[in-house]
């Protein structure tokens, strides 16, 4: 359990470091922003309690917004994310039947149920933060492509970063 609580500790600094001083300055044509810290709410423990991670969600989501000057839409896009979460596994996983440190990552489940779980959810992160961000239908295809492409970019980099700390499965 020290091992899991160190390794995501030590998850949420490097995700958030990155974050704010990498992909903060990383941007095609302002029409794509990727935004992998949401990898650490992705990757926390599967049988985590709901209290935990809305606290882990909020805190992640807060110094996020501490670092770009915004007013909590990445608290709340995290707060959602968690949340459908939640439900996401509710709704497709058997929860009793893993582990309680098991993590949904590529070592514990398959890469095509892996691909779609961080698509869904980060289509539904950057959902919320675009439309918070703009506030208003005025710029509807706009946003709307802003949040396709940059969803594409974070999901990459989410694989990315997966392939790189895949570890073999346990047997």
């Amino acid at each position: 359990m020290a091992r899991v609580l160190f390794e995501n500790a030590l998850r949420f600094i490097i995700l958030i470091l990155a974050q704010v001083l990498l992909f903060k300055n990383v941007a095609y044509y302002n029409l794509a922003a990727p935004f992998p810290y949401i990898m650490f709410i992705l990757l926390l423990p599967i049988r985590i309690s709901n209290l935990l991670l809305f606290s882990l969600a909020v805190l992640c989501g807060l110094t996020v917004d501490i670092f770009y000057d915004t007013l909590g839409i990445h608290t709340a896009a995290c707060v959602t994310l968690a949340w459908v979460r939640v439900i996401y596994f509710d709704i497709a996983l058997q929860i009793e039947d893993h582990e309680a440190t098991a993590t949904p990552g590529i070592s514990e489940i398959s890469f095509q149920w892996f691909l779609i779980y961080v698509f869904t959810l980060t289509f539904i992160h950057h959902f919320v933060l675009f439309f918070l961000e703009a506030f208003s239908f005025r710029y509807f295809f706009t946003t709307l492509s802003s949040l396709f492409f940059s969803c594409i970019f974070t999901v990459i980099i989410i694989l990315l970063f997966e392939f790189v700390f895949y570890k073999q499965k346990r047997r």
